[in-house]
């Protein structure tokens, strides 16, 4: 199945280690799915990382580099105002550019949606709850 991860879910995969943002991400690594992802989001992670967890621009290099080699990128070609918060609009953009199967985050607004033009919206602990 295709999936995006939110940056949160990113952060935690590529900073804790053993948490459940790992166990995501081995999943995709292993080729259990796949991850698609968009310039907006890999920009934001990389500020996020950067910004809150004093990433160096080395660090970030390798990042960018470990991400393009594992997900696709996508380039959506219509912008989407469905909730509040921009970099949110930005995932539902990416899954919808990339037909994905679900679209895996923390963020409440985007779980109230439930579904998005067919694409399941799942909290982590649900997406590894179904192999």
């Amino acid at each position: 199945m295709r999936v995006v991860f939110d940056t949160n879910i990113l952060v935690s995969a590529l900073v804790f280690p053993g948490g459940q943002g790992d166990a995501a991400l081995r999943r995709i690594i292993e080729g259990t799915d796949e991850l698609a992802i968009s310039r907006a989001i890999l920009d934001e992670l990389l500020e996020v990382l950067g910004r809150k967890f004093a990433r160096d621009a080395e660090e970030l290099a390798h990042v960018a580099v470990f991400l393009s080699e594992v997900a696709t990128m996508v380039a959506p070609r219509r912008r989407l105002r469905v909730v509040r918060d921009d970099p949110d609009n930005r995932i539902l953009e990416c899954a919808s550019a990339a037909r994905a199967g679900a679209i895996v985050t923390g963020d409440k607004a985007l779980l109230a949606l439930g579904n998005f033009e067919g694409i399941v919206v799942v909290t982590l602990a649900a997406y590894l709850e179904n192999p």
